[in-house]
């Protein structure tokens, strides 16, 4: 079994690569069970949740484990660590084992640049980024790989943090600039990418100008969400799966629980998206909602690129 190291990781994942990956994959023929999740207490009385995603093809078999543990951010650690072990379909020999933290931000963000390419207006020009973690590192990347937009803004709580995000993103050659103002620069954004585990809405339906697409992967327990319910009821509303993004999510499940909206006003996943089952956006004064909650099939696609780029190397 190949171990693949960490510093491989993120030469394998081009940006571009990975979102034409997922869009073929969603395309083809896979199994994917439900995913575990467990929630657990620490010692210090902390939150944590594991994760389990199974999931498998005609050939190839992928497991990975998650962990996440909020209260890292406060001693200046990771949120999540994840594992994943690539194995043949077939014969259940493991082919690959990697560190899977890099693939998980990478496919995430990607996913929902995928997303946004069938739900963002072409003519898109200012990107707003919220939140500051290991995956809203990658979204202008990401985005920017499927929309050309010129201002790229970032909001987070954290200014010492925001200042070196942003510097970051200007040494990639990336025109992106911290803002402190977030309804005014909210209301100016034609995308708004969200990637935080707030458990108190941060962007208000108000805001939203017509043609306004929202992008939400942040909330990914039942008490948490990103947006509020003017928001949801004002957004043609578009998942990556209706089985975890109705049920795992408050962003979608509080809404339901209340009688604000119904499970059928999902107009579609990402599956029916990329095969045309329904046509996206459909014009240019929609307000477009996507939710995603991460898929074993997605973690499958990056493993697929990882493992077969590495081996021709």
């Amino acid at each position: 079994m190949l171990i693949i190291p960490d510093d491989n990781i993120p030469g394998l994942l081009d940006y571009k690569k990975l979102i034409e990956s997922l869009r073929d994959i969603f395309q083809s023929d896979f199994t994917m069970p439900l995913r575990h999740h467990h929630f657990y207490k620490t010692k210090e009385g902390d939150d944590n949740t594991l994760i389990l995603m199974p999931v498998w093809n005609s050939e190839y078999m992928g497991l990975k484990q998650v962990t996440v543990a909020p209260a890292n951010a406060n001693v200046n650690k990771p949120t999540i660590h994840a594992q994943y072990i690539l194995s043949d379909a077939k014969t259940g020999k493991p082919l690959a084992y990697m560190n899977a933290t890099e693939l998980t931000a990478r496919r995430t963000a990607c996913t929902s640049a995928l997303a946004a390419s069938y739900l963002c207006r072409e003519d898109a020009e200012n990107l707003l980024i919220v939140g500051g973690g290991k995956v809203a590192q990658h979204l202008a990347q990401a985005h920017l790989a499927v929309r050309n937009f010129k201002t790229v803004s970032v909001w987070m709580r954290n200014p010492s943090k925001l200042d070196e995000f942003v510097y970051n993103l200007n040494e990639q050659g990336i025109p992106a600039e911290a803002v402190t103002d977030l309804e005014e620069t909210a209301r100016n954004a034609d995308l708004i990418s969200c990637a935080t585990p707030s458990k108190t809405p941060l962007i208000k339906g108000e805001w939203l100008k017509p043609g306004t697409h929202l992008d939400l992967m942040g909330s990914y327990k039942p008490d948490t969400r990103e947006t509020d319910d003017a928001a949801i009821l004002k957004s043609s509303i578009f998942v990556d799966s209706r089985a975890g993004a109705l049920h795992e999510s408050g962003e979608l499940a509080l809404p339901i629980a209340d009688g604000i909206i119904a499970e059928n006003d999902v107009k579609a996943d990402i599956v029916e998206l990329i095969k045309g089952i329904h046509p996206g956006r459909t014009s240019n004064e929609e307000i477009t909602l996507f939710k995603s909650v991460g898929l074993a099939i997605e973690d499958l696609a990056a493993a697929l690129l990882v493992y077969k780029s590495y081996t021709v190397n």
